[in-house]
């Protein structure tokens, strides 16, 4: 009874799919059990794609998402084989298992707005990645009661597993915030409404989405009987949300400890390959020790081909394999939730694949895969650190080849020699060795500093990329650096001359786009761990009374880690965040004292274009901008 999953109907226009999809949801009755099999779950409703944009029309969470994906499903014939199951809001009290009523209550508030108060609003909820209407709060109820509906349909096994088509999304929504476009964690509460109404007690929760499902991570953190599991874009903690929340060094606490599983990507770009890969080495070894008693999918289609967010490469066919995988774990219960996914084809393509898969098809065949330098090594640190909790993940069987033979040089070594022969033949700047083997690995020969550094007392500590590489493209899609025809624009050497002019001593920490490891038997260390070193063997070591703190591009991120786990507050007279259009200013966690100082004695450098404004719009209410450069108390964080 497989279906064919090679064909595929068009789409067609939005009317003749709105008429095809009525016309099932009122006439078809319940399908019939196919060879003693129970049918599919099935739970949309329309009434979420009242939870709309206000103002900006270009916004990537459009109710077109979820309208595109039951289209795509009523056309190919899928929505009448499976059984309607049906929507209903959230209850508080299922609320309460997840969410603190002091958010309850912000939600709830949402409708009660006027089209002023939602105006006036707007900034607030820009600055957490939302946008509301007056439909959004009824729209969030819906969309987490319908998953409610879809997980307890398959717990108590009316349905063999079930889709829910929901919006707004739900992973990002922690138990007292909302952002990232999710108002209540839609997975979250129905995992913990399942545990309370049924026998089941063991969940897994597979999170596919290309962003960290930060608030479903902390629903569980502690829990030992849900193991989250999420493959996401990390980009060393610059991808949204940005931090060190999504590494793979958060593995759960107390006895939720290794009941967190994290695979960070660290670019984008990646495809079947590299998910497939993670789902053979780490995905399913870890599930099968855990024996779950029901599989929820956090369904994010945003790391598909085509997706303007997410940039991976995921494919419809890839989509349906880790659908597949997944299928006989916990007898074949399993719920899939919608999350993200921006692109309306994609996703639609994407969720018709895994849809068929539900239905008992095939996934199709895939041509020779082979994972990415990128995802071997990612799987490897994986494997490290989940070592410590699960029997089944045995290190030394990841380990990556070694593909560099020692008589290749790297570009970021030459990069780097030349940069310490030219920064000490100008300025006499000297290289800083690490004591720490991982650290000098990784990072020597990228640190130097002024002859002056135990002595004078204004220390700046400088920490930044290298400079931009401009080459020759020989044609739209191919890259040809050639040396008489590209060139790399090192502005840092502006701030070393300034400093050294005014006698002023120098720590220079430059850091690259990436970096190879040379011992892969150990994880990589980070730029904080970097931040941490440099301060505590070199800066508190000096006669220093005021150090100056200029962090660039990359580097803002490990520079605002630094201020959240050592006491600077009395050393740092002043912070500067120059940031370019790929990566957000930071601002520091903690206390109100904390927050105060940095705000007082920041200053952030933004280009006025930054995807923090959002909107020009945004950028006319805010009355807060200025050319090029903002001050620290006034700019926006994100």
């Amino acid at each position: 009874m497989d279906e064919s999953m090679d064909v595929d109907i068009a789409i067609g226009t939005a009317s003749e799919a709105k008429n095809s999809a009525s016309l099932e949801r009122h006439s078809s009755p319940d399908p019939p059990k196919l060879f003693g099999r129970l049918p599919s779950g099935y739970i949309y409703d329309e009434k979420m794609l009242l939870h709309r944009p206000y103002m900006d029309t270009d916004h990537p969470e459009q109710p077109e998402r979820i309208r595109g994906i039951d289209n795509m499903l009523s056309v190919n014939g899928l929505v009448r084989r499976m059984k309607r199951l049906e929507p209903r809001s959230v209850l508080k009290e299922e609320l309460l298992l997840v969410h603190g009523s002091d958010h309850i209550e912000k939600v709830e508030d949402i409708q009660y707005l006027s089209e002023e108060g939602i105006r006036m609003a707007s900034l607030y909820y820009e600055y957490l990645s939302l946008y509301i209407s007056p439909s959004t709060t009824e729209c969030a109820k819906l969309s987490c009661g319908c998953a409610i509906e879809a997980a307890l349909a398959v717990a108590r096994g009316e349905v063999a597993n079930s889709l829910a088509i929901i919006r707004p999304p739900g992973h990002h929504a922690e138990p007292s915030e909302h952002m990232g476009f999710c108002f209540f964690n839609n997975v979250a509460v129905a995992a913990r409404v399942v545990r309370a109404k049924t026998n089941l007690k063991k969940i897994l929760i597979v999170d596919w989405d290309v962003h960290h499902g930060n608030g479903t991570q902390k629903a569980f953190y502690d829990d030992p009987d849900v193991l989250y599991i999420s493959l996401h874009r990390h980009d060393n903690g610059d991808f949204y949300p940005s931090g060190n929340y999504g590494d793979m060094d958060h593995c759960g606490m107390d006895k939720g400890i290794g009941r967190n599983v994290n695979i960070p990507w660290p670019t984008p770009g990646m495809g079947d390959a590299d998910y497939l890969y993670a789902f053979m080495k780490i995905v399913l070894p870890i599930a099968y020790e855990f024996a779950p008693e029901l599989v929820i999918v956090s369904a994010g289609f945003d790391a598909a081909a085509g997706d303007p967010v997410g940039e991976c490469n995921v494919t419809p066919a890839g989509y349906a394999h880790m659908t597949q995988l997944l299928s006989p774990l916990a007898g074949g219960k399993m719920a899939v939730i919608l999350e993200g996914g921006y692109n309306v084809h994609s996703n639609s393509q994407s969720c018709l694949a895994v849809a068929r898969v539900l239905l008992g098809g095939t996934a199709p065949h895939l041509n020779p895969l082979v994972a990415s330098e990128a995802a071997t090594e990612t799987i490897y640190q994986v494997s490290i650190v989940q070592s410590r909790y699960w029997k089944c993940i045995n290190p030394k069987a990841l380990e990556p080849s070694e593909e560099v033979q020692e008589d290749v040089i790297t570009i970021s070594e030459l990069l780097k020699a030349h940069r310490m022969h030219a920064m000490f033949k100008t300025y006499k700047l000297q290289t800083i060795p690490f004591a720490r083997e991982s650290l000098q690995q990784s990072f020597g020969g990228q640190v130097i500093c002024s002859r002056n550094l135990w002595d004078a007392h204004t220390l700046v500590l400088f920490v930044h990329d290298f400079g931009n590489v401009f080459a020759e493209f020989s044609s739209v899609l191919y890259c040809n650096i050639k040396t008489e025809n590209s060139y790399i624009v090192d502005v840092s050497r502006r701030v070393v001359d300034w400093t050294i002019k005014k006698d002023w001593s120098l720590l220079d920490v430059n850091i690259l786009a990436k970096l190879r490891v040379p011992n892969k038997k150990t994880p990589m260390p980070t730029l904080t761990e970097v931040m941490t070193y440099l301060w505590d063997n070199y800066v508190e070591l000096t006669d220093a009374k005021r150090v100056v703190v200029i962090s660039h591009g990359s580097a803002t991120r490990a520079m605002v880690d630094l201020i959240s786990s050592r006491p600077v507050t009395k050393l740092v007279k002043a912070i500067v965040q120059v940031v370019g259009m790929q990566h957000s200013p930071h601002y520091p966690r903690g206390s109100d004292d904390i927050q105060g100082w940095f705000k007082e004695v920041s200053y952030l450098a933004i280009p006025e274009t930054h995807s923090t404004f959002l909107t020009k719009k945004a950028m006319l209410r805010s009355s807060r901008t200025s050319d090029q450069a903002f001050r620290g108390s006034d700019a926006k964080y994100r």
